[in-house]
C-alpha cells in the first residue's frame, strides 16, 4: 500500500470555523503571542494563559470536522495515510484519521509545568471537564499547563515527522504557509521523485527547488481535486 504523508496547517481547520492565528482578524490580532504562547507569558500571567486555552477548548467543542478532514480519513481505505499536523485541535481524529502526529501539542490535553513532555503527567480533558483552574495540579505536583508547544520551545516530534516525510510515496501539504519552522523544512526530507501536492487557496512562497502541484482551493474542494488527480495519475 502506497504511503501518503500529509502535512496540515491552520487552513485545514479554517473551514470548520477555527480561528487562524496569522490571517487578518485572526487570534494574533486580539492577543499578543508573547502573552499567551510563550513560556515567559506563562510565567508572567498563568491566569491569562489558562483562560485563553479554556476558551479555545470551548470553541473546539462547538465545531465539526470539515469535508476535507473526512475525505482525508476516507483515503485510509486505499493508502497508508500518515498525518503530520501543526494544528492543536482534534478534528483529524474526530473525522476518523487513525495516525496523526501533532507537532505543536494538543488542545484537549494538559501536562506538567515542570516536565511538559513527560507522558506520565499528560492528561486528556473531557467535554464535561474542559476548564482548567489555577490550583489544578499534575501528578508531579506542578500547576497543570496546556500541552502546547509554545514559541521558543523545542518541537519534540519533529524528528519523527522528518522520518515520516522521508518515507512518503506521495506528499500532500494542506493549508499551511510553509513559513513556520521547523515544520516548513519537512519538505526537504521528501525523497526525490516523490510527487508533492499543495492545497491552499492563496499564493504560497515556496522556499524549495522541488517541483510541486499547487491546487489553489480550500481544504475541502482541494481534497476533491487531489483525490481525482491521485485516481487519474495526473
Amino acid at each position: 500500500m502506497r504511503k501518503l504523508v500529509v502535512l496540515t496547517g491552520a487552513g485545514m481547520s479554517a473551514e470548520s470555523g477555527i480561528s487562524t492565528f496569522r490571517d487578518s482578524g485572526g487570534l494574533w490580532d486580539t492577543y499578543r503571542v508573547e502573552d499567551v504562547a510563550t513560556p515567559e507569558g506563562w510565567e508572567r500571567n498563568p491566569q491569562l494563559v489558562t483562560d485563553f486555552y479554556n476558551t479555545r477548548r470551548r470553541e473546539l467543542l462547538n465545531v465539526e470536522p470539515c469535508e476535507g478532514h473526512r475525505l482525508l480519513a476516507q483515503l485510509e481505505g486505499k493508502y497508508d495515510v500518515r498525518i503530520i499536523t501543526q494544528n492543536v485541535d482534534d478534528l483529524h481524529e474526530r473525522a476518523g484519521s487513525s495516525d496523526v502526529l501533532h507537532l505543536h501539542g494538543e488542545l484537549m490535553k494538559v501536562c506538567s509545568s515542570w516536565d511538559p513532555n513527560n507522558p506520565r503527567y499528560i492528561e486528556t480533558l473531557t467535554p464535561d471537564h474542559i476548564d482548567v483552574k489555577i490550583g489544578d495540579r499534575a501528578k508531579d505536583g506542578s500547576q497543570l499547563r496546556p500541552f502546547i508547544v509554545w514559541f521558543g520551545e523545542a518541537v519534540p516530534n519533529i524528528e519523527h515527522a522528518a522520518e515520516l516525510s522521508a518515507q512518503a510515496d506521495v506528499y500532500l501539504i494542506i493549508g499551511t504557509s510553509l513559513n513556520v519552522y521547523p515544520a516548513a523544512g519537512l519538505v526537504h526530507y521528501v525523497p526525490e521523485g516523490t510527487p508533492i501536492y499543495l492545497i491552499d487557496p492563496k499564493p504560497v512562497q515556496w522556499n524549495s527547488a522541488r517541483r510541486f502541484t499547487h491546487i489553489q482551493k480550500g481544504a475541502s474542494e482541494g481534497m476533491k481535486e487531489f483525490i481525482e488527480k491521485l485516481e487519474t495519475g495526473k
